[in-house]
């Protein structure tokens, strides 16, 4: 199946299920679409038992798609730098120390705990995994998803503090997760661990201290050429050159293209350099082009989640795996995240309950999905899919439907 078809019939679900949740259940956009193609999909396997036409078709566009290609080194780095682009900037300045904290230490110390914690369950349930690829599910499952987060935040009502905060976290902390995978992935594959230190500290520096780099590069040339000139739609078109010359810069150099795009948007979106380089023109244009691109790919995403459950492998004991491993995440992010707020809580003024809202809005989705992709059979990939997608789906249908209640009973809601 060509890639123009599999895109086509993407848009075209994306489209009709996007009518449908704006008409009629008026969800935020990431909820609603995974909805009801979890639904769609179920219809879908409910038709087989009479005619598997279009489940077979189904689960052909599923397999042809190389998701883990696709998310990590095409869609996440526009996502990304459409979300930093909007960030206020302002607000993640004044945040800065405890959202690097949160990105880097809490990341850290929540695959540790969720990787151990899944080793005794698995192993209480009958499940032998080896330690070290406990370890990995714990570094694809702890980075939150600024996919899922910025698009239900919008709603959510949060105060801005807080907001900045659980936003600038989800931006970061991709990067960082998937260079922590990647380190530990590289240990898992070595056979007997035969990875140093020093090799690791190498990996981390290259990753993330040149996707930075980049970033801060890209930022500062792409700032300057839309200084030079003032023609709104040549300035749109050099953010789209940023951002895809950046990535493939960044993906060639082995450097981290997520904090690489995290890090230019945020330098084009800071509203210093807005005023010194865009017209009210062009930055409208700018900002609805990078509004659409989010929201397209956005759509897109959600209805690949929904339909992923069609090529699953739903044994009894990967499913109560899975189910067991959606308390356990809640309760290792609200531990990873005790020192860093404890620390910070009294410099800063946090709002009350952060922990508590930062634990509930810490939403997993694509990106952990595309990690468990990437795992090989003997890293046990069908057990790890299987329980990443019941979190992910509790994640963005629980978590995300209840977050805005949860800020507005403990009275923090914006008016």
């Amino acid at each position: 199946m060509d890639y123009f078809l599999i895109t086509s019939v993407l848009v075209t679900l994306a489209a009709i299920f996007g009518f449908l949740n704006v008409k009629f259940l008026k969800l935020p956009n990431s909820i609603g679409l995974m909805l009801i193609t979890i639904i769609f999909s179920l219809g879908i396997l409910a038709i087989s038992i009479f005619d598997d036409t279009l489940l077979n078709a189904e689960k052909e566009i599923i397999t042809s798609i190389d998701f883990q290609t696709v998310l990590l080194d095409v869609m996440l780095s526009f996502i990304l730098f459409a979300g930093a682009l909007h960030t206020n900037f302002e607000q993640l300045k004044v945040q800065r120390w405890p959202i690097l904290a949160f990105a880097t230490l809490g990341v850290l110390v929540s695959t540790f705990l969720v990787g151990t914690a899944m080793f005794f369950i698995l192993q209480l349930i009958s499940l032998e995994v080896e330690y070290i690829y406990c370890l990995l599910f714990g570094a694809l499952i702890s980075p939150t998803d600024p996919i899922a987060v910025l698009g239900i935040l919008k709603k959510a009502g949060a105060p801005k503090k807080l907001e900045a905060k659980i936003v600038g976290e989800s931006l970061f902390n991709d990067g960082v997760g998937i260079v922590i995978f990647l380190t530990i992935y590289r240990i898992a594959s070595s056979g007997e661990g035969k990875v140093t230190p020093s090799q690791v500290m190498e990996l981390f520096g290259t990753e993330v201290i040149g996707g930075i780099t980049i970033g801060i590069l890209l930022g500062y040339i792409t700032y300057r050429i839309m200084k030079s000139i003032d023609d709104y739609d040549i300035e749109v078109i050099v953010t789209l050159a940023a951002v895809m010359g950046g990535t493939a810069l960044a993906n060639h150099y082995h450097f981290s293209a997520p904090l690489a795009m995290v890090t230019a948007g945020l330098i084009v979106g800071n509203d210093t350099v807005r005023a010194s380089t865009m017209s009210e023109t062009t930055e409208a244009y700018v900002d609805k082009f990078w509004e659409l691109v989010d929201i397209l790919l956005n759509t897109i995403l959600f209805v690949l989640i929904g339909m992923e459950m069609l090529v699953l492998t739903f044994e009894n004991g990967y499913v109560l795996a899975g189910l067991i491993a959606i308390p356990v995440l809640l309760l290792c992010r609200f531990g990873s995240l005790l020192i860093p707020i404890q620390f910070f809580r009294k410099r800063l003024d946090f709002v009350p309950r952060t922990n508590l809202i930062m634990t509930w809005g810490g939403l997993r989705g694509g990106i952990s999905i595309a990690l468990a992709l990437s795992l090989t059979s003997e890293m046990h990939r069908e057990l790890f899919l299987v329980i990443t997608y019941f979190v992910v789906v509790f994640s963005i249908l629980v978590q995300g439907l209840s977050v805005g209640k949860l800020i507005e009973k403990i009275g923090l809601k914006r008016t």
